[in-house]
């Protein structure tokens, strides 16, 4: 079953990563422009391209090789051994999060101009977190496997 879900992840991200993070807007009065994870990416590829790279590694190979990682576990193409190499992924995918909320409140802060949240948000932040959950039960899935095949022999 968790093999199974953590396939869905796979199919998951890209999607969070062309749906609308957020929408700002220079002026209250103005129209917002919907910002996703890759047209942000984009954008600052423009302006700032080694944090492009950066935001890139936190936000789309991290969560991605992670979750591709957890999958080859499960399926037994990779041993688990691999896990605490996973988790340090996992905790590289978090730093995404933390920059975009960061993000937010400073454009909320400085008050010039306008950020909504969009529902692309909640999808990104579910995908991590659900990777995360995947990642703690096979953990604890690989431990108990361990401990039945120790008391068998």
């Amino acid at each position: 079953m968790l093999k199974y879900l953590n396939l869905a992840l796979l199919i998951l991200y890209p999607l969070s990563w062309t749906a609308p993070l957020l929408r700002a807007g220079l002026l209250p009065l103005f129209g917002l422009q919907e910002i996703s994870v890759l047209s942000g990416l984009a954008a600052l590829w423009q302006t700032d391209r080694l944090l492009a790279l950066l935001v890139a590694l936190f936000a789309l190979v991290a969560p991605m090789a992670k979750t591709a990682g957890l999958a080859l576990v499960q399926f037994g193409r990779l041993g688990p051994r691999a896990l605490p190499a996973l988790a340090a992924l996992g905790r590289l995918a978090m730093a995404d999060i933390f920059l975009l909320a960061l993000y937010i409140t400073l454009a909320k802060g400085i008050g010039v101009g306008r950020v909504e949240t969009a529902w692309g948000l909640y999808l990104f932040t579910f995908c991590i977190l659900a990777s995360m959950a995947l990642a703690a039960l096979e953990k604890r899935r690989q431990r108990r496997k361990g401990a039945q095949a120790a008391q068998q022999s």
